[in-house]
């Protein structure tokens, strides 16, 4: 059983979204320091979470260093007064070589599906292979794991898509002229990237995390709470056993 600890998803949104946008927008005006000094504060907020969340759960997630990559592109873009179009280029070719990445590694004895979706932490993979071994079925599931790539792949592809048309319709002001005017158009771009870009592609990825649960069901011959890991069916019972409580009272 995984003794990791799990993310906590409002953690995560206010360390990697909501306070880098509230400095990025406010902080020239509330702390009275440079914007430069102001850019490094902000950008520190998600870097840290991302080395913090790396070493506390010994695990790396995928969005966590996707965040961290971008931040410290945009910090270096920012403090190096690089002409401001190149943040849009960034903020596309991020998520466009994570998805590159999870492609290129589709057929290979790793893919890197494995560590996003099919994850110990989620399922209970040791009985899943093992049923896959005794059904005879691990052929039919690795055609249902490349489907559920290319649905992984789709969602990378949007968010890159999104995150060049935010940036270019947003970041217009130049480091290098205007620093505290390119600090807010970073902070209401972080903004809103959460609305415009994540969700969209969190909705794609539950389409992909759908497949895989029914895959695994259909090669298997088990029910969805079977084969999720101890954990996991553990908290979802709870919550059940709390929605039923509330119901009767």
């Amino acid at each position: 059983m995984s003794t990791h600890k799990r993310e906590n998803l409002w953690i995560n949104l206010a360390l990697n979204v909501i306070l880098p946008s509230i400095l990025l927008t406010k902080g020239d005006e509330w702390l009275g320091l440079p914007s430069a000094v102001v850019l490094i504060i902000a950008i520190a907020f998600p870097v840290s979470y991302g080395i913090y969340d790396y070493f506390t759960r010994d695990k790396v997630n995928l969005f966590s260093v996707i965040g961290f990559v971008s931040v410290l592109i945009t910090g270096v873009i920012g403090l190096l007064h690089i002409p401001s179009r190149w943040i849009a280029v960034k903020e596309a070719a991020v998520p466009l070589l994570f998805g590159l990445v999870i492609l290129a590694t589709a057929k290979s004895k790793k893919p890197f599906i494995h560590r996003v979706l099919y994850s110990p932490e989620m399922f209970d993979v040791d009985l899943i292979e093992a049923s896959l071994d005794e059904k005879g079925t691990r052929k039919q599931f690795n055609q249902v794991m490349l489907v559920c790539t290319y649905w992984l792949v789709a969602s990378f592809l949007v968010s890159a898509v999104l995150n060049f048309v935010l940036a270019s319709w947003i970041v217009t002001a130049e480091s290098s002229v205007d620093p505290e005017a390119f600090n807010q158009q970073i902070g209401r771009m972080t903004a809103l990237s959460w609305p415009v870009i994540v969700l969209p592609s969190m909705i794609i990825m539950m389409v992909a995390l759908f497949k895989l649960v029914k895959g695994i069901e259909s090669c298997t011959g088990h029910v969805l709470d079977d084969v999720l890991h101890p954990d996991m069916r553990a908290k979802m019972e709870q919550k059940e056993a709390a929605q039923a409580k509330t119901k009767n009272e």
